[in-house]
C-alpha cells in the first residue's frame, strides 16, 4: 500500500486501490501518532503533552538501544530485535541487469502472547 491508504483511524476507502479496481470495497483503519498520543493520554489519564513526551522518550530509549546492537523486550507486547542482512546479487527489474545490494542491519518486531491473544 502506498502512503495515499494513510489517513487516520478512522474508516477511509483507499483511492490507491478503488482506481486500480484490485478490491473496491477494501477498508483500512489506521491510527496515526496524533491518535496514539491521545489515546494514551485518555488511559493514563494525562495531558497529551504528558503522553507525547512519554511516547518520543520510550521512542528515542527503542531507537537508542537498539542502534547499540542490544535487544528491547515488552513481556507480553513483544520485542525488537536487530538482524544483520547480508550483502546479495539482485536484479534491476526494468533493465533485468544485476546489481549488488548491501548488507545492512534490519529492525524486526515480534509480538508477545499477549498482544497475539489481544487481536483474536
Amino acid at each position: 500500500m502506498t502512503n495515499t491508504c494513510v489517513n487516520s483511524y478512522k474508516t477511509y476507502i483507499c483511492p490507491a486501490i478503488k482506481a486500480k479496481n484490485i478490491l473496491t470495497n477494501l477498508i483500512i483503519n489506521i491510527m496515526n501518532k496524533t491518535e496514539l498520543i491521545e489515546a494514551m493520554a485518555s488511559e493514563a489519564g494525562i495531558s497529551k503533552a504528558a503522553a507525547g513526551k512519554a511516547l518520543a522518550g520510550m521512542m528515542n530509549a527503542v531507537k537508542g538501544s537498539l542502534k547499540k546492537g542490544n535487544k528491547v523486550s515488552l513481556v507480553g507486547f513483544g520485542s525488537w530485535d536487530v538482524s544483520k542482512r547480508a550483502a546479495r546479487t539482485g536484479r534491476n527489474p526494468q533493465t533485468g541487469k544485476a546489481i549488488q545490494i548491501a548488507a545492512k542491519n534490519v529492525v524486526k518486531f515480534k509480538a508477545g502472547s499477549e498482544l497475539k491473544g489481544s487481536v483474536n
